[in-house]
């Protein structure tokens, strides 16, 4: 057997994690208890029907993503939750959340498939306020999901519990890429990704107190932006502290070089009072920070992984909100 982990060594090269956030527009969030085989989809509990459907949707290459989770109830749960996490458009924070409750998981595929045709369903929607914490444990997948992905979910739940934060929900969940920087999870609804979590981190994020500087290790990105632009938004995460995650945003790129070593990249901001920001960037290809490895565990061959630094950032321009008296 294999004494590889692919977490252990990206760790031991130094690797960055930002820029490893997935952009999707649309998150499938199934209650499906394990275990789980390698493909998710493919596990005992996932009816048919819900297997053609992910698989037809990963043919189309739809920005969409499949995923099973489950907490310490799932097992003996009376109904299926199904959680569907839909991007915003424009300057936002995130994602917004709508939830059913279904009396099993048959009927999954059938509310996801007419909920993305024509944003109705025929069971009640949820849409109150809930922090969905998806720490991956799919160790089927991936073994350092399993060596750090469960022992980090199970203080993970002591922790919030501590916390005493009734909205905020810890799931474990399959594969959603990264299992390099194990254990990584995704914060919903806002959509950012982090890796080589450990308790206090995980503290400071879900409390937004704490060292600011701690997040430069452990933070992957935010998915709603394109991986470049994730460079650009971790530096904005330092300059204005936990009030960043306070603030609504959009991003895209404006530019790129033929040879994708350059790009011009814009984030737009607006501040809880209203004040809008643009901040542009130079951003390069920085061959010192990309790293070739193994990706995974099972991983045959190793992999470039490309890394991205700012070159030059620059705020373009400012509508400040002011109160008159």
């Amino acid at each position: 057997m294999s004494t590889f982990f692919c977490s252990d060594y990206a760790r031991q090269v130094g690797e960055d994690l930002i820029g490893s956030a997935t952009n999707y527009e649309t998150y499938i969030l199934v209650e499906c208890p394990p275990p789980w085989t390698t493909e998710a989809f493919n596990s005992r509990w996932v009816p048919k029907n819900l297997q053609s459907l992910e698989q037809e949707i990963t043919r189309a290459k739809l920005p969409v993503r499949f995923l099973l989770i489950a907490n310490d109830v799932s097992h003996k749960a009376d109904q299926t939750t199904l959680l569907i996490y839909q991007k915003k458009q424009g300057l936002s924070h995130g994602y917004c959340k709508y939830e059913f409750h279904l009396p099993n998981i048959e009927q999954v595929a059938g509310v996801v498939k007419k909920w993305l045709a024509n944003r109705t369903a025929d069971y009640p929607v949820y849409t109150d306020a809930t922090r969905d914490i998806l720490v991956c444990t799919h160790g089927s997948h991936d073994k350092c999901c399993a060596r750090y992905g469960n022992p980090f979910y199970f203080h993970a739940a002591n922790t919030i519990n501590d916390l005493e934060l009734a909205h905020v929900r810890l799931w474990k969940s399959s594969h959603f890429g990264g299992h390099r920087f194990a254990p990584t999870a995704i914060d919903l609804p806002e959509g950012r990704y982090y890796g080589v979590l450990d308790q206090e981190t995980l503290k400071a994020i879900i409390t937004r107190a704490g060292d600011i500087q701690s997040l430069e290790k452990v933070y992957r990105g935010w998915g709603i932006l394109p991986s470049q632009l994730q460079v650009l938004e971790r530096e904005l995460i330092f300059h204005y502290g936990w009030d960043w995650f306070n603030y609504k945003v959009a991003g895209k790129i404006l530019e790129q070089s033929l040879d994708n070593q350059t790009f011009l990249g814009e984030i737009n901001c607006e501040s809880p009072d209203g004040s809008l920001y643009t901040y542009q960037a130079q951003i390069i290809k920085d061959n010192t920070k990309s790293v070739q490895l193994k990706s995974a565990c099972n991983a045959h061959q190793t992999s470039v992984l490309v890394k991205y630094t700012i070159a030059n950032v620059w705020l373009t321009s400012t509508k400040v909100v002011t109160l008159s008296k």
